[in-house]
């Protein structure tokens, strides 16, 4: 019944959807790219996901290191990681861990011959940003389009939309719905929705607690959330406390979105441990939320 509703909310939303363009068979893959905050942890690379629907991928932000992540993930048998297929990208905000492998998101898979443009989607800023990149590299594009490598054109060409909540993109494979979430003093800071045929994924982003997750992610498969140990937020300078209770999401308010909104899983990303430990992280939520929840690491794929 679940499913049927999802194919109905596919049709209804979309009029150039048929039911023969849905594969009601088709697994939806989660596949963790980098689960790192802005601390050097060198088994954590820079934010970054992939929602993977049919070999085709779909990216939630660029932090360092990004391709290679993608790469790691394809050679485990994840189709449409491939640097070649990187062509969509989605991202929550700026802060720079979360963007500093946008040049390399745009440039290496144009290198490595992206099969089309790549089509970003993200707060006002991105188009600014994504100008002054281009424009960084304009003497190595020029050279690798109209040089001995003979790039293509279109593989080095950034179609950007500055989004406002609500229905942001939607093809044959899924809808995507942004919402804005509280992060700090971030004007806009998004999370979003994925609707797959069979899955539903809210990713949270980075942002401290928020109403308008619970309301976009009621009944949810999988939320996406990041999260601060209370025990290592104990042991913070003063002025770190009152930034990362202004950014970010402590175990006992994530334990009180997760049982508002019910998901089947929540998986950890973006931890904020400190003098913690990740056990201690996950206990924490468990004491005050009985559901399912595992702390997500680099290249674990749901």
């Amino acid at each position: 019944m679940r499913l049927l509703i999802y194919i109905l909310h596919f049709l209804l939303l979309s009029p150039c959807l048929s039911g023969q363009d849905i594969d009601t068979s088709s697994t939806t893959k989660l596949v963790l790219l980098g689960t790192g905050t802005p601390n050097a942890d060198p088994d954590r690379f820079g934010p970054s996901l992939a929602i993977v629907v049919r070999g085709t991928s779909y990216i939630v932000d660029c932090g360092a290191g990004v391709v290679r992540r993608a790469a790691a993930a394809a050679r485990k048998g994840v189709d449409g990681l491939q640097a070649t297929f990187l062509n969509h990208l989605f991202i929550t905000h700026l802060h720079s861990d979360h963007v500093t492998g946008y040049p390399d998101f745009i440039l290496t898979p144009a290198v490595l011959e992206r099969k089309g443009p790549l089509t970003v989607y993200g707060p006002k800023g991105i188009k600014y940003m994504t100008r002054h990149i281009l424009k960084a590299y304009h003497e190595d594009i020029d050279i690798r389009i109209h040089g001995l490598e003979q790039g293509s054109l279109s593989a080095y060409q950034v179609n950007v939309t500055e989004v406002k909540p609500g229905i942001i993109y939607k093809d044959s494979n899924l809808i995507v719905k942004a919402f804005k979430v509280n992060h700090g003093s971030w004007k806009e800071a998004f999370g979003f929705r994925f609707e797959t045929p069979d899955k539903i994924i809210v990713i949270s982003g980075d942002c401290t607690y928020s109403q308008s997750i619970i309301e976009n992610a009621k009944d949810c498969d999988i939320l996406v959330h990041e999260v601060y140990s209370e025990e290592g937020y104990a042991k913070r300078p003063p002025k770190w406390k009152t930034y990362h209770a202004q950014f970010h999401t402590s175990t006992s308010q994530l334990a009180t979105i997760a049982n508002a909104v019910k998901p089947k899983l929540v998986v950890l990303t973006h931890q904020l441990i400190w003098d913690s430990t990740e056990q201690k992280l996950l206990d924490e939520i468990r004491a005050l939320y009985s559901g399912k929840v595992v702390s997500g690491h680099d290249l674990d794929i749901f």
